[in-house]
């Protein structure tokens, strides 16, 4: 009996659209859900090598909460290679200045290292608001 392998041409064919509302979520636990399902392991058809993942849209972002003296003490570094240019700003700045970052940079430390993981973080949509452009795709409210 052989193992079931998925194809990337059958998991394009059966991509869902998810959405979630990240108001009062925390943080770690949002983004390892929404990892999860960009990876496709909530799927029976789930194949590491290959993008089964759906789709995941996150509204209300800049809602997202941390616990402890995280808003203060957590900081985003970025560094353009050159000397001495490294920029780092606290959590309380990045989601006044970016509302998605905190939520982007977190689901991304939860994917894969490689082209494959990058392909997979095209598929999340972060917004800041209640509202997104997504409305056409008719995507389901996932339970967390």
């Amino acid at each position: 009996m052989s193992s079931y392998v998925a194809k990337p041409a059958e998991s394009i064919a059966t991509r869902k659209w998810w959405v979630v509302d990240a108001t009062n979520q925390p943080l770690g636990r949002l983004a390892s859900k929404v990892a999860s399902v960009l990876r496709g392991k909530h799927k029976p058809t789930y194949t590491p090598h290959v993008d089964t993942g759906d789709f995941v849209v996150v509204i209300n972002a800049d809602k997202v909460k941390v616990t402890g003296t995280k808003a203060k003490n957590k900081f985003y570094h970025t560094h353009s290679g050159y000397p001495g240019a490294i920029r780092s700003e606290s959590f309380e700045k990045a989601i006044a200045r970016h509302p998605d970052l905190p939520v982007t940079e977190a689901v991304k430390g939860m994917l894969p290292k490689n082209v494959l993981g990058r392909e997979m973080l095209g598929k999340l949509k972060v917004y800041g608001a209640a509202d997104h452009p997504h409305k056409a795709q008719q995507p389901a409210v996932l339970p967390l």
